[in-house]
């Protein structure tokens, strides 16, 4: 007589390619522990911009969303347009220390201003 599976627990394995627990305990961790010890540089560049002034944030090692997040959090203190791409964040307009300082009270105290 052949036994009759009705699913796959009932032969007692069970596969899994994706361990979603322990990869969001992971980010979670890293983003917490990074916010105090990352070293965020603050720039203002206008090579390659028409002669515009631009605000550029570098050395965030935060996700996609959180990245986002920020930038959107940013524009709406600094009250100017501005993009977030490729772990770096873009503000339109010379905000330099008012970036450094809204920075520095969400928690990256390793926040510099770098360029001149």
């Amino acid at each position: 007589m052949v036994k009759k599976f009705n699913n796959l627990s009932d032969l007692g394995l069970v596969y899994s390619t994706h361990d979603s627990s322990s990869q969001e305990k992971a980010e979670e961790s890293t983003d917490q522990i990074s916010l105090s010890t990352q070293i965020v540089r603050v720039q203002l560049e206008t090579k390659h911009r028409g002669g515009k002034a631009v605000s550029k944030i570098m050395g965030l090692q935060l996700s996609d969303e959180k990245l986002e997040e920020l930038a959107k959090f940013i524009k709406q203190k600094c009250g100017v347009g501005g993009s977030a791409k490729d772990g770096e964040i873009l503000i339109q307009g010379d905000h330099v220390k008012k970036i450094i300082e809204i920075l520095i009270q969400k928690g990256f105290k390793n926040t510099k201003r770098t360029g001149g």
